[in-house]
């Protein structure tokens, strides 16, 4: 596996402590040791490690020049020549997770059928850098992804012309959007996506839509921001409700069955302990993800589950790309699909509890159009 090892550029970095890992992926260590993160080197996933895969930390940077953090997945088969390239898919998600979640799983899962992947930390969230923590970016986080195209597109193991990304939950819309942005991107999955825009301008379904309600927004935001910066903090809120009240919304608690319990719980996620900073999400007000998404010509595929609250996003996407408005029920138009998942809510495709996730379809997916 000597050949094939991973391009150095100026802040893109195999981390050094992972040496033994690195070998077996053939990646190369980074000698003058520029990195600023200290990354956990032990298993601390939510999901048990794959035999069938080599993994490896691996961090990059975007172009606002914020070191990322990454979970490197190898199929473990792979052996060939010099001249062998594998295609490659980069994952986040969901918004106010980390790669030790949905993210890594979707991962790990996608290498054991043959593709390089990597699961990275977004900016100011879990291991990447970016101060202060828990903010947002309809920019940055579509960027970071666009970093991630980056590395894999600089890395011998890969074949550049081959790269893929999953976006899950709030990063299916990110992703979307990355893909409206950078023809680099050959394919794209948003699995139980969230348009953060289309949600912090309307509210769910619309029920905040009117230009008084979000001037409520935009002033009670800018008056958070003055007392932030007053203060030198931020206030947190969004996390998941925790105890949960016994007259939640049910899909409440099916976030707290995730991020709260030991199925998804993960000390570093924001979801799963104190959230989000009050003025985290403000750009979105003014920023829409999805308003060039008719442009994208490389093929996409929406994921959703029948049951779930968010499932309109996806039809809302679907419709963006294809001026065809759906609901409830899978269709296709050109190299745009959506595909809903019977009986399925919004979290069932965080993880395997529900057994529901199409792996042989993402598979499919990517093979079809990264070849």
């Amino acid at each position: 596996m000597d050949a094939y090892l991973c391009k150095k550029t100026s802040m893109r970095h195999v981390i050094p402590a992972a040496l033994a890992s690195l070998m077996l992926l053939g990646c190369k260590t980074n000698t003058d040791d520029m990195s600023t993160l200290t990354l956990t080197q032990e298993w601390d996933k939510t999901f048990p490690k794959s035999e069938l895969v080599k993994h490896c930390k691996v961090t990059f940077h975007n172009r606002y020049g914020i070191e990322l953090a990454a979970d490197m997945y190898v199929p473990g088969s792979f052996a060939g020549t010099q001249d062998d390239k594998l295609p490659a898919i980069a994952v986040s998600g969901p918004f106010g997770a980390v790669k030790e979640q949905s993210s890594g799983l979707y991962a790990q899962h996608m290498a054991e059928r043959g593709f390089v992947t990597v699961a990275f930390d977004p900016s100011f969230t879990g291991e990447s850098g970016g101060e202060p923590r828990r903010m947002a970016s309809p920019d940055i986080n579509t960027e970071d992804f666009l970093a991630a195209v980056d590395f894999l597109s600089t890395c011998d193991l890969v074949d550049p012309e081959r790269i893929g990304i999953i976006g899950i939950c709030g990063f299916g819309g990110m992703a979307v959007n990355a893909a409206a942005l950078d023809p680099r991107i050959k394919a794209t999955v948003a699995s139980t996506m969230y348009d953060m825009s289309k949600v912090n301008v309307e509210g769910y379904f619309a029920s905040e839509d009117t230009p008084a309600q979000r001037m409520e927004k935009r002033r009670a935001l800018a008056a958070q921001r003055t007392a932030d910066y007053r203060s030198g903090s931020h206030v947190r809120a969004g996390g998941v409700i925790d105890p949960l009240p016994d007259d939640a919304p049910w899909f409440v608690k099916d976030y707290h069955a995730y991020y709260k319990c030991p199925r998804g719980y993960h000390p570093r996620s924001g979801n799963s302990t104190d959230g989000w900073n009050v003025i985290g999400c403000q750009s979105f007000l003014n920023q829409p993800l999805l308003a060039w998404a008719g442009e994208i010509e490389a093929p996409v595929l929406l994921i959703h589950g029948e049951k779930a609250h968010s499932r309109y996003f996806s039809e809302y996407a679907f419709e963006r790309m294809t001026g065809r408005h759906i609901v409830g029920e899978s269709a296709k138009e050109g190299n745009k699909e959506l595909l809903v998942i019977p009986g399925a809510s919004h979290v069932d495709l965080y993880d395997d509890v529900a057994d529901v996730i199409p792996y042989d379809k993402l598979e499919s997916f990517f093979k079809e159009n990264l070849k």
